[in-house]
C-alpha cells in the first residue's frame, strides 16, 4: 500500500507560546487590568478576538478569572489599545479606559512624567506622577471642534434633556432631577440605549457612557453606569467628559471644579482651555504571570 500523502501545507494551524502580561488594579476602576505588553508577545501575535479569548481561558485557571478589562501596550511607541470584556463574552474594541492606561503606566516601571497615546479614542494623554498619585492631562480643549458629537449643548431623548459629549469616551449627561422617582438605574439605562442610537452604536456595545449628575449645597455629584451595573466611583474618562461638559455653555453639566461626590468618595477634576486634568490617581501591580497565548503559525 502506497503512504498516504501529507497533504498541503496547512498555514491556518495554531501553536501555543506564553506571554508575559501584568495584573494591575487602578484605585476607583470596578476591577483590575490586563496589561500585555506587545513587546512581550510571542512572534506572530495578532491580539485577536481568538487570542485574546484564549488567554481570558487561561486567566480563568487563576484568581483574576472575572477580569475584564485588557490593554494592550506598546512601551516604544507609548500607544494603548483598550479592550472591554462584555458580559456575553464578546471583545469591545471601541471603547477606551483612563483607569487601564494609567495601569499601562504603573506596569511600565517608568519614573517621571509620561505621555500615552490612546489609539481607540485618538486621546493624548499626560501622566505625571506627585509622590503616590498621578494626575492625568487629556491634551485636547474641552470646547475644541468633535466634543459635542451632536453639534448642540443640549438634545431631548425620551422627554429628557441630556447632553452628548465625546471626550475620552462618547458620555451622555442628564440632571438627576429630570429623572424623579425610583428606577434610576433602568432609566438611565433606557436613555443610554437611545443615545447609542443617535451615535451609530450597535446596543451591545460599550458606549456610549452615561451619568447622572446633580448640583446642590454640598457640591456636585455624579452617578455613572458601566459595563454590569453600577460605576462603584467614577470612571477617568467619565471625570474627563464630566468636566468638558461643564467647560461647554449651555449643556446640561454646570462649570465643574475641583472635588466631584460620587458613591463611594470624590474624584477631583479641573479645566485649562488646553486641557482637563483628573487628579490623585493610584494604581499597583497585583501579579505578574506568564500565559499560555494562540498563536497562527505562519510558515
Amino acid at each position: 500500500m502506497r503512504p498516504e500523502s501529507p497533504g498541503p501545507h496547512r498555514p491556518d494551524l495554531a501553536v501555543a507560546a506564553v506571554a508575559a502580561v501584568t495584573v494591575v488594579r487602578a484605585e476607583d476602576a470596578p476591577g483590575p487590568t490586563l496589561v500585555v505588553r506587545v513587546d512581550q508577545l510571542p512572534r506572530g501575535a495578532l491580539a485577536s478576538a481568538g487570542e485574546l479569548a484564549h488567554l481570558r481561558h487561561a486567566l480563568a485557571r487563576t484568581v483574576h478569572s472575572g477580569l475584564n478589562k485588557i490593554a494592550l501596550y506598546d512601551p516604544a511607541s507609548l500607544r494603548y489599545r483598550f479592550v472591554q470584556v462584555l458580559p456575553d463574552g464578546r471583545f469591545d474594541f471601541r471603547a477606551g479606559c483612563g483607569h487601564s492606561l494609567l495601569a499601562c503606566v504603573v506596569a511600565d516601571g517608568r519614573q517621571g512624567p509620561v505621555t500615552v497615546r490612546a489609539v481607540t479614542t485618538g486621546d493624548t494623554v499626560l501622566c505625571e506622577p506627585y509622590g503616590d498619585t498621578y494626575t492625568l492631562s487629556f491634551l485636547r480643549p474641552p470646547t475644541g471642534p468633535g466634543t459635542l458629537p451632536t453639534g448642540r449643548p443640549v438634545d431631548v431623548l425620551d422627554g429628557v434633556p441630556v447632553s452628548f459629549v465625546r471626550y475620552g469616551n462618547p458620555y451622555v449627561f442628564v440632571d438627576e432631577r429630570d429623572l424623579p422617582g425610583p428606577g434610576l438605574q433602568d432609566r438611565l439605562l433606557a436613555l443610554r440605549a437611545r443615545a447609542a442610537r443617535v451615535l451609530g452604536y450597535p446596543p451591545h456595545s460599550a458606549l456610549p457612557k452615561i451619568a447622572a449628575f446633580r448640583d446642590g449645597p454640598d457640591g456636585p455629584a455624579v452617578r455613572a453606569l458601566t459595563v454590569g451595573g453600577w460605576h462603584p466611583r467614577l470612571a477617568l474618562t467619565g471625570a474627563a467628559a464630566l468636566a468638558a461638559a461643564g467647560a461647554i455653555d449651555g449643556t446640561v453639566v454646570p462649570a465643574v471644579q475641583g472635588p466631584v461626590r460620587t458613591p463611594t468618595g470624590t474624584v477631583t477634576v479641573s479645566t485649562a482651555p488646553d486641557r482637563v486634568r483628573v487628579h490623585h490617581k493610584r494604581a499597583e501591580v497585583l501579579e505578574t504571570l506568564r500565559l499560555p497565548w494562540r498563536v497562527h503559525a505562519t510558515a
